[in-house]
């Protein structure tokens, strides 16, 4: 018997990779390039499958921080037992490639037991480095190809405590030759931008103690500054300064201030629990800044859970009603539409394309149209039968996600397979 693959097979093999190659792109940071949840590069299947094809699982360790990738690699930020882990894997096969890992020994607060004791803070890939801040507020630098660790820094000394109540979630920013954290704990912390190379501090705000939300970059009044929710705030500071803009006061029971702040056409959108979503015009006058309310919609609310834009509308998930995905008009804040109640406890928005997805807590994967006039499901998967609070990264018709302690990669489509 002829045991070799056939010229044809070999070619639809090949091709398979390119398209796959073509499309796919890099998911270096918390919520993806723009740190935003949206990636344009997708290709909608013509039909959805009943399934997904599991291309590999491999075990990680614990913790909710979302998986990243960069070229054809995949890092991870875990635990396992009293060391948080960084972990470079094939995004191929899901072999591991690296690992470097440190003590990290902490005590979680009773009321976040059920997350477990972390990390939940995102990593984030530039310039052939990694970085992370695990839950204590341990902030490292790694060498992305060998995982050699170049800079670690341990804020014990400058601050009381090193974490909010309920852990570091806020996930790191590289901008330029600046790595941007927010460490330190409640009352007593400082959003810092330091040497992203030596770790050196440039400039840091010690205005409020961290909240749970990551910051992102916006340009308002063609100022470049950092945006974020601190503990008892929204705010922005200089990008090269570090000097605070403009402050919006905000706090929710518990300074529960989780949500990533949306940035659209000379506005910041956020919400916190209880709390509803508002949208706030930025500019400056002379030199002042003005932070004006456009609107407040009481209708829906956004805990744990960071939306997503696509044109003038604003998808994400409300708490409300034990969760509800729901769609809302950017412009006026009109509730374009809300789904059923009792959805889950949370969910992961991520936008590509036309298409939307929607991974909740409990281990099933939602796929649904871009409508701003009701929910359409196009798709449902269970894809872990852990629980799922870390963001998915989707690119071309791979899907990676990591549940309770393994990371999956998903296909909506299975590569042609190389006859014997």
């Amino acid at each position: 018997m002829n045991r070799r693959p056939t010229l044809l097979v070999l070619l639809l093999v090949a091709l398979w990779a390119a398209a796959g190659s073509a499309l796919a792109a890099d998911w270096p940071q918390w919520r993806g390039p723009a740190r935003d949840g949206t990636l344009q590069k997708f290709k909608v299947p013509q039909a959805w499958p009943k399934e997904l094809d599991r291309s590999w699982q491999v075990e990680v360790g614990l913790g909710h921080a979302s998986p990243v990738v960069v070229g054809q690699r995949v890092y991870a930020f875990t635990r396992r037992d009293d060391e948080e882990v960084i972990g470079c894997f094939s995004l191929a096969d899901g072999k591991e490639i690296w690992h470097q890992s440190y003590p990290a020994p902490y005590k979680v607060n009773e009321a976040a037991a059920a997350h477990g004791k972390g990390p939940k803070s995102t990593p984030a890939v530039a310039d052939g480095r990694v970085y992370t801040l695990g839950i204590s507020g341990i902030l490292s630098c790694w060498d992305a190809e060998k995982g050699t660790r170049r800079w670690q820094k341990v804020f014990s000394k400058q601050f009381k405590q090193t974490s909010p109540a309920f852990g570091t979630e806020t996930s790191p920013l590289i901008d330029g030759d600046k790595c941007i954290v927010f460490v330190g704990g409640p009352g007593q912390g400082a959003l810092m931008a330091l040497d992203a190379q030596s770790g050196e501090t440039k400039w840091s705000w010690d205005g409020d103690g961290p909240g749970y939300a990551s910051p992102v970059i916006g340009v308002f009044s063609d100022v470049r500054q950092i945006v974020t929710q601190s503990q008892t705030a929204c705010i922005g500071v200089d990008e090269e300064t570090g000097a605070l803009l403009w402050k919006i006061p905000f706090t929710t029971d518990y300074e529960q201030n989780i949500v990533t702040p949306v940035l659209y056409d000379e506005s910041v959108i956020f919400s916190g629990y209880n709390k509803g979503v508002g949208r706030y015009r930025v500019e400056k006058q002379g030199d002042d800044w003005r932070t004006d309310e456009m609107w407040v919609n009481k209708e829906v609310s956004l805990h744990m859970s960071s939306p997503v834009t696509s044109g003038e509308r604003l998808f994400g998930f409300s708490h409300r009603q034990k969760g509800q995905l729901f769609a809302l008009d950017m412009t006026t804040g009109k509730t374009l539409w809300v789904d059923k109640p009792r959805l889950a406890d949370n969910a992961a928005i991520v936008r590509t394309g036309s298409v939307l997805w929607a991974l909740i807590s409990s281990g099933d994967l939602i796929v649904y149209r871009d409508s701003e006039k009701q929910f359409e499901q196009l798709a449902r998967y269970k894809v872990s039968d852990t629980p799922t609070w870390a963001t998915p990264v989707i690119s071309s018709s791979r899907i990676l996600v990591k549940d309770e302690s393994r990371l999956t990669l998903w296909r909506l489509e299975t590569a042609p397979k190389v006859a014997e």
